[in-house]
């Protein structure tokens, strides 16, 4: 009888995986620390993120179905890297563990150690380590969950092979659910009976409550995950945020993880979808249709301004539009690049455009990731109040060229024609005035607001981290705070003036190749902050590998990089392979020094293997 010859080990590259370190300790574990050590004979998975990000939000939903299938094999662990400074606190990030329901291990890096250790770049990244304690790949951006799990499987019938896979039990332990009425609630609206309407984010729900803001009337929603049309026990949101009123007494919902947009009828709490496939938008995909066909992506917000419903799509840094007359949704504003650029709505960028306020001749939107507060002419035209870029925030009032918010989700129109905004990571309420152009504080000491609606002569906040609506009566003067600012705490990459080689980093997963059936599929796109960083190498092209040329002149800026790439499963004869789109921004703060780098990797999928 004859032998059957093991399949061939899978050749790789293999880098020993640095500690795991975390001066803030680990969360879902049931206080028990871990190492390396503890978790060799399984794969591990390190998923680097921070809860502001868009795009880790994402990942963690990418992941689900990996922890699902692979849970005896498989520990993902979340290492949270902070970029704002609220994001470092402790307590901020046990409430985003369980505000976005994550189910595995945290490592809580207030400092970046490991962020530093692991060389990582960019919001989300995913680090994949072997069973025997090597990192075999990395990953950057969104899209990869297919292609991790197939290294997983690759993993398992390789290390199961050579006796060096442990299956068991994870070292997840979830934490004991809190008892309150609502659970990190996102957005409100007052009712025209007077009531609230409340989205109860984390526990799937809407929730009506009474005139005092705190009785619960009724519950629409099954409470657990799902995307179901139906009466109010019945139907399933996942992670619902904004509200709005339509004229004809429905509210519409954004229905954020579902890539939504739900109707509600309050007369019967019966919910139906009005746009949106329940798939993520992705680069290539329509931008304008029937709405029921469109794609959308992580919609935070919405707001009727001039007979639409205006559409905060924070997932691809955008403002869209609903038409209720004719069922069809379009792309009203940004380009899908990150950052903040004013001008034309089809040249303008946003970068997580999370909270909208309308009144007759503006559509404010609060900026999240540019701590700015921002708006829309009626001709289209986009600008900035307050906030200057993707790198600065703070708390500090006083002329709106030079105030600084952290993280705003909300925006309020107050009837003077100012604006309230909700700053979120300030834990504050802030006011700005078009007409004196001044920046000031209304409230302190709230935590984690989110939204905020006027009801008569009091403004009522979504405390979203206090589980609560807090009824506020709006100041004659403002609270005077310490002003205070802050530059994200990455480090500068430093780097040569002159010449700069930058490399995006792609290798197709196993069993896929570069789809190249309609053109070219991959897609790199730079720019610069300030503009004359880059005396060459800005703009659009199929290359994922450029020569860059920095001006001597600065001396610090961001480099902001755009990188997409397709890839299709590699069958012979397959005439509708499966695709993939791999995809990832990056703003990377550089520092122009004698003797820096003359190289920069970015690695979009793979293993960087050049010196």
């Amino acid at each position: 009888m004859s032998e059957t010859s093991p399949a061939p080990t899978p050749r790789r590259a293999r880098v020993r995986a640095p500690e795991l370190v975390g001066k803030g300790g680990w969360l879902n574990t049931g206080d028990k620390q871990y190492t390396l050590a503890d978790l060799r004979g399984r794969i591990v998975v390190l998923d680097f993120w921070t809860f502001c990000c868009i795009n880790c939000l994402h990942v963690l939903d990418e992941l689900r179905e990996l922890e699902e299938r692979h849970r005896d094999t498989v520990v993902i662990i979340g290492v949270h890297s902070p970029k704002f400074v609220h994001e470092a606190e402790h307590r901020a990030v046990v409430d985003a563990v369980e505000r976005y329901g994550v189910e595995h291990p945290v490592l809580d890096d207030p400092e970046l150690a490991t962020w530093k250790q692991y060389a990582v770049r960019a919001w989300p990244t995913l680090v994949v380590i072997d069973p025997e304690g090597y990192v075999v790949a990395q990953h950057a951006g969104e899209g990869h969950g297919h292609a991790i799990a197939r290294l997983v499987e690759e993993l398992e019938a390789e290390h199961e092979a050579k006796g060096t896979l442990r299956r068991g039990d994870g070292p997840y332990v979830p934490p004991e659910p809190e008892p309150t009425a609502l659970r990190f609630p996102g957005k409100a609206l007052l009712l025209p009976s007077g009531n609230f309407l409340v989205s109860d984010t984390t526990r799937h729900q809407l929730v009506e409550l009474a005139e005092d803001a705190e009785t619960v009337v009724r519950r629409i929603g099954s409470g657990t995950r799902g995307f179901a049309d139906g009466p109010a026990a019945d139907a399933s949101f996942r992670e619902p945020q904004g509200l709005a009123l339509l004229d004809d007494g429905s509210v519409v919902v954004a229905d954020t993880v579902n890539h939504a947009l739900r109707r509600l009828d309050l007369a019967t709490g019966a919910v139906t979808t009005l746009a949106g496939t329940g798939r993520q938008w992705w680069q290539g995909s329509p931008t304008a249709g029937p709405a029921r066909e469109i794609d959308l992506s992580s919609p935070w917000d919405v707001a009727v301004f001039g007979g639409r419903v205006w559409i905060a799509m924070a997932g691809v840094h955008q403002l869209w539009t609903y038409d209720p007359e004719t069922a069809t949704v379009a792309v009203a504003a940004g380009t899908t690049n990150e950052g903040l650029v004013d001008g034309p709505a089809a040249e303008a960028w946003f970068a997580q455009p999370s909270g909208l306020a309308a009144t007759a001749d503006r559509l404010w939107l609060a900026d999240s990731e540019t701590s700015a507060l921002r708006w829309v002419d009626p001709d289209g035209h986009v600008h900035t109040a307050v906030g200057t870029g993707l790198f600065d925030f703070g708390h500090r009032d006083g002329a709106a060229e030079q105030a600084l918010l952290q993280h705003p989700l909300g925006v309020t129109a107050l009837p003077d024609g100012s604006v309230a905004v909700s700053d979120t990571y300030n834990h504050a309420l802030r006011r700005y005035d078009p007409a004196t152009g001044e920046v000031t504080t209304l409230a302190t000491d709230l935590r984690e607001p989110s939204d905020a609606v006027l009801a008569g002569d009091e403004i009522v906040v979504v405390e979203s981290a206090r589980h609560r609506l807090t009824r506020l009566r709006l100041p004659e003067e403002a609270v005077r705070v310490e002003s205070v600012a802050h530059r994200t705490q990455r480090a500068a990459t430093e780097v040569a003036p002159g010449r700069l080689r930058l490399d995006v980093v792609f290798q197709a997963p196993a069993g896929q190749k570069l789809d190249t059936r309609y053109g070219p599929s991959t897609r790199l796109l730079v720019s610069s902050t300030p503009p004359e960083l880059l005396l060459k190498g800005e703009g659009a092209d199929t290359d994922l590998s450029r020569e860059l040329d920095l001006n001597p002149a600065i001396t610090e800026g961001v480099l902001h990089v755009s990188a997409m790439a397709a890839s299709c499963d590699d069958e012979a004869g397959g005439e509708y392979p499966a695709c993939h789109v791999h995809q990832q921004d990056w703003g990377v703060p550089v520092r122009i020094t004698e003797g820096g780098a003359d190289r920069l990797p970015l690695i979009l999928a793979g293993m960087d293997q050049r010196p």
